[in-house]
């Protein structure tokens, strides 16, 4: 059967060609897995929702360093683009210097392509979790859980500026004054400046 036959019966039979999609390109990792072993080896990011009273998105925005369990990042807003995640991080990075690994959901949400050029040029691996296995990224799940279990599910928030008042208060009390079992019972914050202090290593600014 000639080309033209066979683009006639198509045209009859009212056929389509779909045209192809590019496939979305997701980050890859460049390290199959790391436990981190000291302040700023890894910093582990994920997302989470609630709402103020009226029914409005809030999108928070959390950053914990894997070794010390320190919030590094607690930001809430209406949403949070590569630009604003971006912004986020280069704060924590002003602060204490950028991270060895980065670990964090390789989905949409965080417009990859963005995040991995930030990995790039400030020099810090990735190491991104299965679609859908939030335990390979158990810290900052666990730190999602204590967050909705003591803030989220027993306030409301009126207003966006009302709630990023009450998680920047969460945030200092977390780190300052919050026992953690796995610290030996001391605050992340606490524990983050004693390990400095054995180790002769000078603490960030934060």
């Amino acid at each position: 059967m000639n080309t033209k036959k066979v683009h006639r019966l198509w045209r009859d039979e009212e056929l389509q060609v779909r045209p192809r999609r590019r496939k979305r390109r997701r980050g890859t990792s460049t390290i199959d897995e790391v436990i981190a072993s000291r302040p700023d080896q890894v910093w582990a990011l994920d997302f989470q929702f609630d709402a103020t009273a009226e029914g409005r998105q809030l999108k928070l925005l959390h950053g914990v360093d894997e070794f010390t369990r320190e919030a590094l990042v607690m930001r809430v807003g209406r949403s949070c683009d590569a630009d604003q995640l971006v912004t986020q991080l280069e704060q924590v990075v002003a602060r204490r210097g950028a991270p060895e690994f980065l670990r964090c959901d390789n989905g949409p949400e965080f417009i990859a392509a963005a995040l991995a050029d930030w990995c790039r040029f400030s020099g810090a691996g990735t190491v991104f979790i299965e679609p859908g296995s939030p335990w390979q990224n158990p810290y900052v799940e666990s730190f999602n859980a204590r967050v909705r279990d003591e803030l989220l599910n027993v306030t409301e928030f009126y207003t966006l500026a009302e709630a990023q008042v009450l998680v920047a208060d969460f945030q200092m009390d977390y780190n300052w004054l919050r026992p953690h079992s796995s610290l030996g019972n001391l605050a992340p914050s606490v524990f983050a400046e004693r390990w400095r202090t054995e180790q002769q290593q000078p603490a960030g600014l934060s």
